[in-house]
């Protein structure tokens, strides 16, 4: 694994990567930020991580860039569902842990899901922005829960929104 730490306007970030895709993206020193540091090598040469970084330049200069290269986060059967559907979240725009409770419930042909469990699912994603966690909110629009901090989350929405 390949780690490389950047600078962005909210702050430092840890890319990983196993060489070929992302694996990972956090703020460091945020909630969850990649704990395993076994087997890392700092590299700041691979192609993945110059993709990556260009592609957040453009991302907070407020443009909607199309992600080209590899996403590989790693998570349970579950975790990677909820992942996908907060990449199916269009740009600018916000989903309740709710309304992904019910979408879970819904391909399970269940009637109710936990919107609780979905929410635990959203803040474990290893990939922070590319895989838009924080364009998740609670219950009647609340800013709620952002491993980055709610500070951020909201700024990145700004960002989208174009303020």
């Amino acid at each position: 694994m390949f780690e490389r730490i950047i600078q962005t306007p909210l702050g430092e970030v840890r890319l990983r990567s196993d060489g070929e895709s992302l694996t990972g993206l956090w703020f460091v020193g945020q909630v969850n930020d990649a704990k395993d540091n076994r087997d890392i090598e700092m590299k700041n040469n691979l192609p993945i991580f110059a993709q990556v970084e260009s592609w957040l330049e453009s991302y907070f200069s407020g443009k909607q860039t199309p992600i080209t290269f590899p996403l590989q986060p790693k998570g349970t059967i579950f975790q990677e569902r909820v992942w996908q559907i907060l990449q199916e979240i269009p740009y600018g725009e916000t989903m309740t842990y709710g309304e992904i409770a019910q979408r879970i419930a819904k391909e399970k042909g269940v009637a109710t899901y936990s919107a609780q469990a979905a929410g635990q699912a959203v803040g474990k994603n290893p990939i922070s922005i590319l895989i838009p966690c924080h364009r998740v909110l609670g219950k009647n629009g609340a800013l709620t829960g952002y491993a980055g901090g709610v500070h951020r989350k909201e700024q990145l929405l700004r960002i989208e929104r174009g303020k």
